[in-house]
């Protein structure tokens, strides 16, 4: 009774959220655009599946995803499991989370390949460059750029480094890449990096995030458990450029 509670919360929450797109769309077609909504009774059905799928992903976020990411991270930065049982610590040794650095990556990596988006988006990529971008190809080097900012993250969070260092240090690589990358790739490397920021990926970074700088000595969860995301969202872009470069320079090497 309490999860059926809770769900319909969740339910009503989510009809209140999709109500302004329903609204705007219909209003644009019979408006402006002045003709009938084509195949209503499917779209009536489409939208009932939208709301109602919405409604059990937030509910599993809240159930499953954010808690196991928490718990995740919770345990593997405890400094009971680093550092040994009685130690007491009040400063962190970035070289003795080498679980949660690779904990972190393979996290990164498994949730990218599944991300929705990103599938959507290779589909569509392999398609109008008629095979020539390979969907497994462009998913795994999307992946292995989550996987490495991820990683990342997790060091800045230990160290306590600043995280714009990072974003800016970043950025200038991908501003070099692309005055020298082809120029077919970049749009494309570009959207890679926002497309892994979604559905799967996010509420697991962000409770990794916030787990890692609850346990971690030294570390305030408002200053540092956020900035995760950043990174996988721009370290995608590096390793996408980076491949079509690497790509681009051995077809010009072959002929």
């Amino acid at each position: 009774m309490e999860f059926i509670y809770d769900f319909s919360k969740i339910l009503l929450a989510t009809c209140r959220d999709v109500l302004p797109i329903i609204i705007l769309i219909v209003s644009f077609q019979l408006l402006v655009l002045r003709q009938q909504i084509p195949h209503l009774r499917r779209l009536i059905v489409g939208g009932v599946y939208v709301v109602i799928g919405l409604a059990l992903f937030l509910a599993g976020l809240e159930k499953a995803l954010f808690p196991l990411g928490n718990i995740m991270a919770t345990q593997l930065s405890d400094p009971a499991f680093i550092y040994g049982a009685g130690e007491v610590v009040t400063q962190a040794d970035w070289k003795a989370y080498g679980w949660v650095y690779l904990f972190a990556a393979m996290i990164g990596f498994a949730t990218t390949i599944a991300e929705p988006s990103l599938i959507a988006v290779a589909f569509k990529a392999s398609e109008v460059s008629a095979g020539t971008i390979k969907q497994w190809g462009l998913r795994i080097t999307v992946a292995i750029g989550v996987a490495f900012g991820i990683s990342l993250g997790t060091f800045r969070i230990i160290t306590g480094t600043p995280l714009y260092v990072y974003i800016l240090v970043g950025y200038m690589i991908v501003i070099v890449q692309t005055i020298f990358a082809p120029k077919n790739i970049i749009a494309l490397a570009y959207d890679s990096g926002g497309v892994t920021t979604s559905t799967v990926t996010v509420p697991l970074v962000a409770a990794l995030g916030l787990g890692l700088a609850s346990t971690v000595p030294g570390r305030n969860p408002a200053l540092d458990g956020f900035g995760l995301i950043a990174f996988a969202s721009l370290c995608p872009i590096i390793t996408v450029m980076g491949y079509a470069q690497l790509m681009h320079w051995r077809t010009k090497r072959k002929t």
